[in-house]
């Protein structure tokens, strides 16, 4: 009986399960390419072969192209890149591709992983504590929007790709959590001064529309211009975070005038 290799693999001469997986997007179409150009399965050198340092930084090198290849056709609007494309780019074989990687899942999330940790200085919110609210909702707005500018192509394929793998799927619902943190911590004065469950529900107001499905949704979908979108985004969040006391106070005020009719 012949051994189970990783996802997105197949040994060479196992062409009878050609196209038999039934995994979605790019790791069907890379998986069959690979297939067809013959691509070996490479396993990592054991904990007893050494690696000289020529070979660990030629590999290195090597990872990193296929990464910048990868992040690079997701740029420029490729979404679904063939093993081809991505070789190509990257100045390397279709057949030597996957030896840098354990699957297609490891591709893609090193790409993920790459973009983000290049996105860590975007994601500081410029407020000082104790700014007046319209001066943080600026702020939120200008950070959320050059955010999401930078990582588009990336937030794109890991929405794509999350609901097939599920390691994505974590870091997204992580990455999101982040980003939901983001605006309690902003808008804690706002939050405080409501009930919990007030609070809770205008903050997953507030999170859904400085997301990036909103942003998407403005600047692309509905091709409002930037300015404009961020006018609109910061609108809504100061409608939202001010909508619990207006209610409140039109209720009080429309009590006390109905208790002084005659």
């Amino acid at each position: 009986m012949s051994a189970q290799l990783p996802s997105g693999r197949r040994r060479r001469d196992d062409t009878s399960q050609a196209g038999a997986t039934d995994r979605a997007g790019l790791e069907l179409d890379l998986t069959r390419e690979l297939d067809l150009v013959g691509a070996p399965h490479l396993a990592e050198p054991g904990p007893g072969a050494p690696e000289s340092d020529g070979r660990r930084h030629r590999r290195r090198r090597n990872r990193d192209a296929v990464v910048d290849a990868l992040l690079g056709l997701y740029r420029d609007g490729n979404l679904h890149p063939s093993s081809c494309e991505i070789a190509e780019r990257a100045g390397l074989s279709p057949r030597s591709l996957f030896r840098y990687f354990d699957d297609v899942d490891d591709l893609v999330r090193a790409a993920i992983s790459r973009q983000l940790e290049r996105t860590k200085p975007l994601l500081p919110i410029d407020a000082p504590a104790g700014a007046p609210r319209y001066q943080r909702i600026d702020a939120v707005v200008t950070q959320r929007f050059r955010l999401f500018a930078e990582v588009a192509p990336v937030a794109r394929v890991a929405r794509l790709h999350a609901p097939f793998h599920p390691v994505l799927a974590t870091e997204l619902t992580r990455h999101r959590s982040f980003l939901r943190d983001q605006l309690r911590h902003a808008f804690d004065d706002e939050l405080s001064a409501m009930s919990a469950a007030q609070a809770s529900a205008v903050l997953a107001m507030v999170d859904v529309v400085c997301s990036f499905e909103s942003y998407e949704l403005l600047c692309e979908d509905q091709t409002v211009p930037v300015e404009e979108a961020k006018a609109m985004m910061a609108g809504a969040v100061e409608a939202l975070l001010t909508w619990p006391a207006s209610v409140a106070r039109c209720t009080r005020d429309e009590a006390g005038d109905a208790g002084g009719r005659p």
